[in-house]
């Protein structure tokens, strides 16, 4: 039978909803916090009014929120109800900076900190099938190990120290692949149409090669069948990714033209409207509005 643990979740947008359901259906006793307060409401959980009342008296804390920076505003907020030996997983994708800052705020407060950003979107969110890649202390893990079972089909230790942020590291390195591959569907679905080239003949070319993946085929399928929201990671969120992987990129020495270029066609597709749509509408960067 599994632990009830009592689990608190910071920020119920796309993800952390879908892990606060998937926490509640485990068994677990929840409680959650957004701004928003009507994105917390359909999770099962108990809406708390502040940070600080979800994480009174929770045995884990989960943070989903936007980037590093409203993490540390929101836990900042949070800290007077902060349990000492509480565990923390920090789920963000955040800068190598913020999270050292965020695992010194742990520190403080004697709670144990997870640097631990996933890999999935929506769906996967949503199916409790996410990658967790996670660094902290041994410790802790086999009582996280029921959180983790319910959010996650797999988690990827990386080693103790969550202050190095290896987990984060990782993401960041995944994450420049996937963008890379969500442009070059766009991009190529762009070039067929103004060249009128049928993309299906694209994919018979590839297909069964190397050069197919699953990947390409979802994003493509997205655009080309106007399925782009609700998102799955939505554009705005994207450029905020892309941008943080050019910066630690530069930060170690690193020049990455290629996610550059798509964190400004990123922003292009935003600002012509569709920064709430999935990061496939990076297809709309191509055309002059």
């Amino acid at each position: 039978m599994t632990e009830e643990l009592t689990v608190s979740v910071l920020g119920t947008g796309i993800m952390g909803a879908a892990m606060a359901r998937n926490l509640v259906g485990a068994g677990h006793a929840v409680r959650v916090w957004n701004r928003s307060p009507q994105k917390a409401a359909g999770t099962g959980a108990t809406v708390a009014e502040s940070p600080a009342d979800a994480v009174r008296d929770a045995d884990v804390i989960i943070t989903m929120l936007y980037d590093g920076g409203t993490v540390r505003d929101v836990v900042g907020q949070a800290a007077p109800g902060l349990k000492a030996g509480a565990l923390w997983l920090q789920t963000t994708t955040a800068s190598l900076g913020d999270v050292a800052a965020l695992a010194a705020t742990a520190a403080e407060h004697s709670v144990a900190f997870y640097d631990a950003p996933v890999l999935g979107t929506r769906q996967p969110a949503e199916a409790g099938q996410l990658t967790v890649l996670a660094a902290g202390p041994h410790a802790g893990r086999e009582r996280l190990a029921p959180v983790l079972d319910a959010i996650a089909a797999r988690v990827v230790w990386l080693g103790e120290d969550g202050a190095r942020g290896d987990g984060t590291r990782l993401k960041l390195v995944a994450n420049s692949w996937v963008l890379t591959v969500t442009h070059g569907a766009a991009e190529l679905l762009a070039l067929a149409g103004a060249l009128g080239v049928d993309p299906d003949r694209f994919f018979e070319v590839i297909g069964g090669g190397p050069l197919d993946m699953g990947y390409l085929h979802a994003k493509a399928d997205l655009v080309r069948q106007g399925r782009l929201s609700p998102a799955s990671f939505a554009v705005e969120t994207a450029e905020k990714d892309a941008r943080l992987i050019v910066a630690a990129g530069e930060d170690h020495g690193v020049r990455l033209d290629v996610v550059a270029a798509g964190a400004e066609r990123f922003r292009r597709a935003a600002a012509q409207g569709h920064g709430g749509k999935d990061m496939g509408a990076s297809y709309y960067a191509s055309f002059t509005p």
